[in-house]
């Protein structure tokens, strides 16, 4: 495993990350608690250290299996979660795609703060980030005055902004950078979905934000487990896609075989690398849902890097669409 230091900040993430929603939100698989705390005092056992979580996922239980799982073992972690959402007035809300109600108020963020304290049973946090804000919580002074009150207090260590979903939270990323010094932005990004992440890259490198990575394999695309009779099960998200997402993925995933054939690599441990290529990137987290994928993920820091002519071949195809044949009629 290699570590990288967050903005200047003096907390340092494991390039790969481990995103607690898979065992925790049920969305992935059901897991025991016991089951999941296993798996991720495994993921520490292969040098992951960045376990990233929120409070919404499973309506606080991604926290009570991270203190679970690592309890007498809080210094050799560093827990970030996510705050904003108000599950607590009304916890079923959020079933399938609807979307809890955000708030950004003084009063809720402080109480959301202590919950989250109590189910991760410590008393500070490493990175707490605002989970899917929109311009106008960015724009609130009173919050991000208590955000620096937070960390005046030691209760957390570094803030940032986790950005999403697609209902209309991932477009204004640089417009958070300019608005405010955040430690860290996460936001989707990977080899099949460059944009608009790429965008912000140029900024976040200027005005030193370190950048986290979800859905670094595009969905499960760039994990190199699909074939074209590929389905989903009703209560997965990607059985609502097209079946075009999954034809023309898979087809734009055979140009990209120079990237590991006869290298020693996997599908997904290059398209790790190719996110960890980008110097604003802090760390990335995969979606791990047993051991076997942990095992591969974990490796992938520790394999050789990509070259400029990699990264300079993945961009031209990039730029003309992974030369996507057009569909036949």
């Amino acid at each position: 495993m290699r570590y990288r230091k967050l903005a200047d900040t003096d907390v340092t993430l494991s390039e790969v990350g481990f995103g607690v929603w898979t065992v925790s939100a049920g969305w992935w698989g059901e897991f025991t608690d016991d089951q999941a705390a296993d798996l991720l005092r495994r993921a520490l056992d292969l040098g992951v250290t960045f376990f990233d979580t929120g409070d919404t996922y499973g309506n606080g239980r991604g926290e009570t299996i991270l203190a679970k799982a690592f309890k007498g073992r809080r210094d050799q972690i560093v827990v970030g979660t996510k705050f904003g959402y108000d599950f607590y007035t009304n916890p079923d809300l959020n079933r399938g795609q609807r979307e809890r109600p955000h708030d950004w108020s003084p009063t809720f963020v402080r109480f959301a703060l202590e919950q989250s304290l109590k189910r991760l049973e410590t008393d500070y946090v490493d990175l707490w980030m605002l989970h899917n804000p929109r311009m106008d919580a960015i724009q609130k002074d009173d919050l991000f005055a208590l955000l620096e009150q937070f960390k005046a207090e030691g209760k957390i260590r570094a803030y940032g902004a986790s950005l999403g979903p697609a209902i209309g939270g991932t477009e204004h990323g640089d417009q958070a950078m300019k608005a405010r010094k955040l430690d860290a932005l996460q936001i989707i990004f990977n080899l099949l979905e460059q944009d608009p992440g790429r965008r912000f890259l140029p900024l976040a490198r200027e005005r030193n934000v370190g950048i986290l990575v979800r859905v670094p394999h595009s969905s499960g695309m760039l994990e190199g487990k699909y074939t074209p009779e590929t389905t989903f099960p009703p209560s997965d998200h990607r059985s609502h896609r097209p079946r075009s997402w999954l034809i023309e993925g898979l087809q734009k995933i055979e140009t990209l075989e120079f990237l590991y054939e006869e290298r020693g690599m996997t599908l997904g441990q290059a398209a790790l690398k190719w996110v960890l290529a980008e110097p604003t990137v802090t760390s990335a987290q995969p979606n791990i849902y047993d051991l076997e994928q942990l095992e591969e993920f974990a490796a992938a820091p520790d394999l050789p890097d990509l070259t400029p002519d990699d990264l300079q071949k993945v961009a031209a195809l990039y730029a003309r669409n992974f030369d996507l044949q057009p569909a036949s009629v």
